[in-house]
C-alpha cells in the first residue's frame, strides 16, 4: 500500500488549497477512503471520508460547508478541496484507506494557514 499526499502549502486565512493523493499497491476503487489530520500537540483529528463511487461523503463539523472531498478511481487519487482556511486548519494532512482514517495512512503534507 502507498498513498502520496501533494498539494499542502502556506496560505493567508481565507484562502484555499487543493489536497491530492495518489494511491497504489491495492484496489483503490474497492476502497472508502478518508483525510486525517494532525495539528501540532494534538491527536488526530478526522476531516472527511468518502465512499468506494464517491456517491456519499462524510465531515468533521469542523470544515463541513468550507471542504469538499472527491475522488477519481480512474486515475486511483483522492482529493480535497479546502476553501476559507483557518488558522485552526494548520496541520499535517494525512490521506487514509477507510471511511473514518483507520487504515493504512501516507506519510502525510503540511497546510499552514497564516496572515
Amino acid at each position: 500500500v502507498q498513498l502520496v499526499e501533494s498539494g499542502g502549502g502556506r496560505v493567508q486565512p481565507g484562502g484555499s488549497l487543493r489536497l491530492s493523493c495518489a494511491a497504489s499497491g491495492f484496489t483503490f476503487s474497492l476502497v472508502d477512503m478518508s483525510w486525517v489530520r494532525q495539528a501540532p500537540g494534538k491527536g488526530p483529528e478526522w476531516v472527511s471520508g468518502i465512499n468506494t463511487s464517491g456517491g456519499s461523503t462524510y465531515y468533521a463539523d469542523s470544515v463541513k460547508g468550507r471542504f469538499t472531498i472527491s475522488r477519481d478511481n480512474a486515475r486511483k487519487s483522492l482529493y480535497l478541496q479546502m476553501n476559507s482556511l483557518k488558522p485552526e486548519d494548520t496541520a499535517l494532512y494525512y490521506c487514509a484507506k477507510g471511511r473514518y482514517g483507520l487504515g493504512s495512512r501516507g506519510q502525510g503534507i503540511q497546510v499552514t494557514v497564516s496572515s
